[in-house]
C-alpha cells in the first residue's frame, strides 16, 4: 500500500520529519502473528517480502531501522540479517533495549518511532515521539498510537510505514 503524503495530518509529518530511528517489534509487526510449529518443535513465521524495499527506503532517507523483540526464535536474526536491518530479540525489556539502542545511535526518544502490535510494546510506545501500531494490533495499545496501519501486520504494515516516511520526507517542508 502506497501512503500518501497529503493525506498525512501536519503533525504527524513533523513528527515524521524529526525521526532518526524507527524501532519495529517482529511478531505481529513483520508477521501476522502466526506460527507455524513442525513436529520436530520448530517453528516458521510468514513475513512479506516488501517490507524490505520499504527499508531500503528508510535507510536511502538516513532513518535507521532495528527489530526489537522479546521473541527468542533465530527466525527473528535470520530475517533481519537478510533485511540488512540490526535486531534484538530474547530481550525481556524492550524499553531497556531501546534506550540502550537509541544512546549508542547517539538519539533522543524524541527523534524515535516504534512500531508494535501488542501490550509488551506499551513502554516503547509510551515513550517514543512516534508511536504506531498495526492495523490489527491488540486494544490494548491502540490508544497510544499516533498512527495505526491501514495494512495488518505481516501483510505490509512495514511498508506501509516506510512508504508513509518517503513520501513525507520527499515533500518540502
Amino acid at each position: 500500500m502506497t501512503a500518501d503524503p497529503r493525506r498525512a495530518r501536519p503533525r504527524l509529518a513533523g513528527l515524521i520529519r524529526s525521526i532518526r530511528l524507527v524501532a519495529f517489534d517482529f511478531d505481529g509487526v513483520f508477521t501476522d502473528n502466526a506460527v507455524y510449529v513442525f513436529e520436530d518443535g520448530r517453528e516458521a513465521v510468514r513475513c512479506s517480502r516488501a517490507d524490505g524495499l520499504g527499508l531500503r527506503k528508510l535507510d536511502r532517507l538516513g532513518v535507521a531501522s532495528v527489530i526489537v523483540s522479546t521473541e527468542v526464535n533465530p527466525v527473528v536474526t535470520a530475517r533481519s540479517r537478510k533485511l540488512g536491518i540490526g535486531c534484538v530479540q530474547g530481550c525481556a525489556d524492550k524499553l531497556a533495549a531501546l534506550t540502550e539502542i537509541l544512546a549508542d545511535a547517539h538519539c533522543s526518544f524524541e527523534q524515535a518511532a516504534f512500531v508494535g502490535n501488542d501490550e509488551n510494546d506499551a513502554g516503547c510506545l509510551s515513550r517514543v515521539a512516534l508511536p504506531i501500531v498495526v492495523h490489527d494490533a491488540h486494544p490494548a495499545v491502540l490508544r497510544l498510537a499516533r498512527y495505526r496501519t491501514k495494512t495488518p501486520g505481516g501483510q505490509g504494515a512495514v511498508r506501509e510505514i516506510c512508504d508513509l516516511f518517503a513520501c513525507v520526507l520527499a515533500e518540502p517542508a
